[in-house]
This record gives C-alpha cells, structure tokens and sequence, in this order.
C-alpha cells in the first residue's frame, strides 16, 4: 500500500515539475516576444527603398520590419524556388538527361539565355543553373521532364503553396516570366522556410558560379545572379533573385545576422543596385539594434 502511495506522490510530483517547466518556456517566449516589439518599437526602420520588404526573425518567429507585407504582387523568378522544391518532391532521378527544345523557349515575352536549342544536361545542372543562374530554358525544361509535364507541374506548385498556408499566393508558369505568378512578403517566408528545409536547393541557390559544355565542347559560365552571396561579409543559407518589368527587381534570402536566422524580402525595387543595397542597409540594422539585445 505505502509503495503505491508513494508511486502516486511522485507521479503528482513529476507533473507538477512537468507544468511548472512548461509554464517557464510559455513565459519566457512571451517575454521574449515582448522585448522583441519593444526593441523593434524604439529602433528607427532601415530606409528600404523597395516597394515591399519583410524582415523576419525565424527564431522567435517575429517580424522585425515590414513594408506593404500583405500587399499580392509579381514575384519573377522568385518562382522558381517553388519549381525546384516540386521537383525535388518528386524524386525523379536528376543524372536524368534532358534536351533544350523549342517548348522551353518563352511564348511570355523575350528572354536572353546561354542554354541553346538541342544542348542536353541533366536534371541536376538544369535544377542548378535555374537556382543560381535563374536561366528560365533549365526551369522550363525541368517542368517539362515531369510527369506529366509542364502543366502537371504549375499545378503541383499551387497545391504545395496551399499547403504551406500561402493564401495569397498563385502559379501560371514555372519559370516566372509571367506576370500572374503573384504572392505576398508574408506568404514568400513561408516558402522560403519550406525550400530552405531542402539541402540541395541550399547548395544549388548560393553557388557563386557554374559551368556547363554547349554542342561544340566550349565551356559555358554562369554565375550566380545574387552578387551577395560573393561578398565575405554575408552568411546566406539560401537565395533567389528575380526580374520582368511589372515586378521589378526582386531578392530573397535566408542569412545569418549574427549567428540568429533571418528571412529577408525585397520586392518591386527599381535601380540596378538597389535591392543590393537594401540587403546591406537590412543586415546593418539588424546588427545595431538586435544583435546584441540577446533578444533580436
């Protein structure tokens, strides 16, 4: 009888630590999210000139700056961070060898591209080339190679964003060419939090650069289309740029600031270097008036 009494008691004892410890954990999040406003309230805002800018803290899972967040526009080729993550769900083998035909040339609108009509590669490379290089042929002529082709694909990549909760979010083409692929600062964290869970896309996004043989055996660079991600003074984790005319330049990334994940968005910017200079303008701020609260 005394041994289950005694049973019971440290059960008793046992839950109790168990909620007491729980109870901890809530109250510091909650203070940790207080002092995360309140450091934010106080800090004057980085002067971001693009149209639309998200700054988020995947840590405490807070915003530390936005700027017409909730507002639906074109995200270019920021798409393709949606193309890849489908891709890769499917598990299709990427040695698979697939050939440039005329289907991956745009009926959208002009587009220079290094990636000639009969020019095979494989699924990787193509997959590495629309990352890092944002060829929009490699994207196109991924989306092809899946089942079902490139329909079947752009159908995938609206399923994945409901999914994800990207309620503001819509596909048309994998490549991003077209103007209808919309989303939000808001819903593009979400993605970035998903692509970021996929090494490969880690890998093939922050590439500086890559080189591929054309059908006469010439060697053909890319580089990558983030020049940040050249610079010693970032740490990116994962990165995607874009550009048509109705969405302006474009940048997305997932960096360390500090050993602390951030999510940076900028969208809709105008001038050749200023979505560069936003970043940098971002990572400063950051670094002033969070890094060393303990608290970002």
């Amino acid at each position: 009888m005394r041994s289950h009494v005694r049973i019971l008691v440290l059960m008793a004892c046992a839950l109790l630590a168990q909620g007491a410890f729980a109870g901890a954990v809530q109250q510091y999040s909650s203070a940790d999210s207080n002092a995360l406003k309140k450091v934010s309230r106080k800090s004057p805002s980085p002067k971001v000139r693009s149209h639309i800018a998200l700054v988020y803290d995947e840590q405490s899972g807070q915003p530390l700056y936005n700027k017409n967040a909730n507002v639906v526009a074109p995200i270019a080729s920021i798409t393709k961070l949606m193309t890849a993550m489908v891709m890769l769900d499917s598990n299709l083998p990427l040695d698979w060898e697939v050939v440039v035909e005329d289907d991956d040339l745009s009926k959208i609108r002009r587009a220079k591209s290094k990636l000639q009509l009969g020019l095979t590669l494989t699924r990787g490379e193509l997959l590495k080339l629309a990352l890092m290089a944002s060829a929009n042929r490699a994207a196109s002529a991924l989306a092809r190679s899946y089942p079902g082709g490139t329909e079947a694909m752009v159908a995938r990549m609206n399923a994945k964003a409901r999914q994800l909760g990207m309620t503001n979010t819509h596909f048309t083409d994998p490549t991003g060419l077209d103007s209808r692929n919309v989303s939000t600062a808001q819903d593009l964290v979400k993605m970035i939090a998903a692509a970021r869970e996929y090494p490969l896309i880690r890998e093939y996004s922050t590439a500086t650069s890559h080189s591929v043989e054309n059908q006469r055996g010439r060697t053909m660079r890319f580089v990558n289309t983030n020049p940040l991600v050249r610079w010693g003074s970032w740490d990116i984790g994962l990165s995607k740029t874009g550009y048509i005319h109705e969405s302006g330049l474009c940048l997305v990334m997932e960096v360390n600031i500090e050993q602390r994940p951030v999510i940076i968005v900028l969208l809709n910017s105008w001038g050749k270097r200023t979505r560069v200079a936003d970043a940098n303008r971002v990572k400063q701020w950051v670094e002033r008036n969070f890094a060393n609260t303990g608290r970002i």
